[in-house]
Order: C-alpha cells, then structure tokens, then sequence
C-alpha cells in the first residue's frame, strides 16, 4: 500500500488487501505487548494456578470472540472503524468513539513508551554504570517510534514479522527459566497467592478483558485490508485468544519465579535484561505503531485532517505524558473496562441485528447527523457494566448491544438507505 494513502476516509479497495499470514502478524503484534505481561505478572501473583488459567483462557477467549464480529464487519465493507460508527453513530455523533477510542490510544502509546525506557535505563545503570534520565530515553524511543507510523500498515507488517518471533523465543526461554527455578509444573500449581496480592476472579476477569478492550474495539482499522471476512474471524481469535493468552503466562511465569509483577523487573532477575530490551523494543513498537495509526485513523474521522499527520502528532503527546500514563496504568484498565466495550457492542448490533448484514455503499449511504439511540446505549452499556454483577466490560458489551436494539426498535428501525448493498 502506498504510504500517502491509509484509506481513512474511505473503504480499503480489493487491489489494496491483503493475506492471511501479513495480517496475521499485524494483529500478533498488537497482542503481543510487554503490558499484557505486566497484567499477567499481576494476575499470577494474585490467582492460584487454577483460577490463573481460567481468568486468561475465558477472557481472551471473550476478547477473541467480540473482535472476530468486528474483524468480520470490517474486512466485510473495508471500512475502519470510525467509518462504521457513522452508520450507527451518525457523522458527527461517530466523533464521540473516534475521540474516545482516538485518545485511548494515544494512552497506550505513552504505557508502551514508558515500558521500554525504564528498563533500558535500568539496564545501562546496572549493567555498565551508564546514567541517563530516563525523560532522555522516552524521548528518543517515542520520537522513533513515531517515525514509522508514517508508513501505515506497510510498516506494522515489516516491523511484527520480526517481532512476533523474537518475543515468541524470549517469553518461551523465560517461562522455561521459571518453571526450572521453580522446580517443574508440578510445584508451581503449588504456589497460594499471599492474603494481601489476592484478587477476586471476576477481577481478574475484567483485567484480562480490559487489557485490550480498547484495542480490540479497532480492530476493523487493521483487518478491513483482510480478502475474506471468515479469514479475519480466524486471524482475530489467533491474536486475541492464543496470543494475548500468551503474554499473560509468559508474565505469570516469570512473576511466580521471581515475586515480581513487572516483566522487566522477571527479566532483570533471570538475567535476561539485556536481550530483551532489544526484543521487547520491537514488541512494543509493534504495539504501539497500531495505537498510534488506529489514533490518527480516529481523529481524521473527526477533523477530515491526513491521519498519517494525526497519527505523528499524537505520537509527540504521548511520548510527554509516557511517565504519567504508566504510573497510572491499573486505573487506565478500569477506565477501558468501563467506557470502550458499549461502543463496540453498537457496531455489532448495528451490523448484525438492526441492517443484518448488509451496508448501503459508504460512498452513495446518507447518514443522519447524529444517532440518538448509539449515545443512549453507550451510557446504557456503562451503566450495565457499573451496576450489574459480572463482569465489567461483558456486561456492558451485551448491555450497550441490547439497549441499541431496543432504542432503534422505538425511536426509528434503520439509520441509512440498505437497498444499496456495499460492492466493497
């Protein structure tokens, strides 16, 4: 794909998409992130070994299912998914999510940004005497990892064909470092989380979910380059559910072994700092590329501006506020938990149930300004997850998903003209 054109307003053309294997490892790069690592740690040293499995198998599993509907829409139409909000929003009501979910990601390129400075600062200090700040550090990384966003989805492919791997061989050398610390299996589903670090199941549920609900919620910005909608349902479950599911064991593991949540902190104990700086450098930047090309994607929704500018603009505020954002990161989940999932429940009601799967032609569809009934079950979908028992963010997917059928049912059946079917 050329790099002057990431189709953000417009559908990805058949001539443009893409196969299986690249987007494969586009979306792996997204899961594949040194935080799901951190939140695994967490989870590891707060779950027993049972209960760890359950919470990361079911929530990715959860995950994997709800981005596999997104995955299918948006290699379906070939639209992002600020694009198909207007369907459901309105365009100027699909502003909200694309501001919402923009600006999430911009948060989760700062985390990233952070994840990769501290330890390299910690890695120079300890290991050759080397003192620099560690605002020097996100500078230079965050500067650099902009850089690249310039090159859209050509980019996140070059960069997650060499990163998938090389974490892929760290985290597993990792685990096996742990597990023979510990001495096998066997004595490590022995371990009993200390009374203080326990966490509830549904808790840790909504971690797991929340880990990438944000992320997940875009996933047709990445797959829309997809040539069939059931070969994006497949490549979403194989990121959501296998390799996000990975990244939680390859922390939980080094925490179990060590005591620590913090994967650099696992890594520095086994000695394995050095080297992984350089592979979780190219995991991370993986990561964060998609975080800031789903942002540009989001606010040229809003503003008509290129999205590649966007996209580098935003690259800069979250590179200012990477120590923040990462000093806040469990409250950030909670925020996800809470606010993304009922935008996404929306889309897919939207899709599914309200136009049954079929669009009118983006380019020929007249949208209304703004969608009345999405904003009311967005806040219907919050409330459900805030007020219901469960979990958070199923409930209010499920909860965002049913009040817009509802609300479309009384207040008006269709937002846009489907006797034009999408040729996209």
């Amino acid at each position: 794909m050329a790099a002057h054109n990431d189709y953000s307003l417009g559908p990805v053309p058949k001539s443009e998409r893409k196969g299986f294997i690249a987007l494969s490892l586009v979306m792996l790069g997204l899961t594949f992130f040194s935080a799901s690592m951190w939140t695994g740690g967490t989870l590891g040293t707060g779950l027993s070994y049972d209960d760890f499995f359950y919470a990361v198998l079911l929530g990715n599993l959860i995950l994997g299912i709800y981005t596999a509907f997104l995955g299918y829409i948006g290699t379906k139409t070939g639209l992002s998914t600020h694009l198909l909000a207007r369907y459901s929003f309105g365009t100027k009501g699909s502003y909200i999510p694309s501001i919402l979910l923009g600006g999430t990601q911009v948060g989760w390129f700062g985390v990233g940004v952070a994840m990769f400075a501290l330890p390299v600062q910690k890695a120079l200090f300890g290991e050759m005497g080397v003192v620099l700040d560690v605002n020097t550090i996100i500078v230079i990384a965050g500067l650099l990892m902009t850089v690249t966003v310039y090159f859209g989805i050509s980019a996140l492919m070059v960069l997650s064909f060499v990163a998938v791997p090389a974490i892929a061989i760290l985290g597993g050398y990792s685990v096996y470092l742990a597990v023979n610390d510990l001495g096998g299996i066997a004595e490590m589903q022995k371990i009993v989380p200390a009374v203080d670090k326990q966490i509830d199941f549904n808790t840790a549920l909504a971690l797991v979910i929340g880990s990438f609900i944000s992320a997940g919620t875009l996933t047709a910005d990445f797959v829309r380059f997809g040539r069939k909608p059931m070969a994006a349902v497949a490549i979403t479950l194989i990121a959501f559910f296998i390799g996000n599911s990975l990244m939680f064991i390859f922390g939980a593991a080094g925490a179990a072994a060590t005591g620590f949540a913090d994967i650099s902190d696992v890594m520095m104990t086994q000695g394995l700092l050095i080297p992984a700086i350089i592979v979780l450098g190219l995991n991370i930047w993986t990561t964060n590329d998609n975080a800031l090309y789903a942002s540009g994607l989001g606010f040229s929704n809003v503003t008509g501006i290129d999205s590649k500018k966007l996209a580098m603009i935003n690259g800069v505020i979250g590179t200012v506020f990477a120590l923040w954002l990462y000093n806040n990161f469990v409250g950030w989940l909670s925020f996800l938990s809470a606010a993304i999932p009922p935008i996404g429940g929306v889309l897919i009601a939207d899709y599914f149930l309200i136009h049954r799967g079929q669009y009118a032609e983006f380019a020929k569809a007249q949208f209304e300004t703004i969608r009345w009934q999405a904003l009311i079950a967005v806040a219907a979908g919050i409330a459900a997850g805030q007020l219901l028992p469960g979990v958070v963010p199923v409930n209010a997917v499920i909860g965002g998903a049913i009040a817009y059928f509802v609300c479309c049912k009384i207040m008006a059946s269709k937002s846009i003209n489907t006797t034009k079917k999408s040729n996209a």
